[in-house]
């Protein structure tokens, strides 16, 4: 079985910073791509960046230039660096992942709220 824990979420004045961390754990053998989607209340869930096994990322257009996504492939850990962040940030952050154990899965963590209010 693969785990997917997301830690860092937590409530943060507008324009200010949070470093969200996602650590998968079990019988792994590779991870491709890896990412964070948020889920706003009413809203359905979108995509906010993902890195490739290589290092290439995307983002949505509306974090760009506010949020950096990395990886350490060593501790199959991604992290996600949110600057500058606005109260339409606020959302539940999910962890996702693309794990290949005895074959190739896609997992999801449990989720982290991230709330931008003052």
């Amino acid at each position: 079985q693969v785990q997917l824990v997301e830690s860092g979420g937590g409530l943060v004045q507008p324009g200010g910073s949070l470093r969200l961390s996602c650590a998968a754990s079990g019988n792994i053998r590779s991870i491709d791509a890896m990412g964070w989607y948020r889920q706003a209340p009413g809203k359905e869930r979108e995509l906010v960046a993902v890195i490739g096994s290589g290092g290439n990322t995307k983002y949505a257009d509306s974090v760009k230039g506010r949020f950096t996504i990395s990886r350490d492939n060593a501790e199959n850990t991604v992290y996600l660096q949110m600057n500058s962040l606005k109260p339409e940030d606020t959302a539940v952050y999910y962890c996702n992942a693309m794990v290949r154990t005895d074959f190739l899965r896609n997992y999801w963590g449990q989720g982290t709220q991230v709330t931008v209010s003052s």
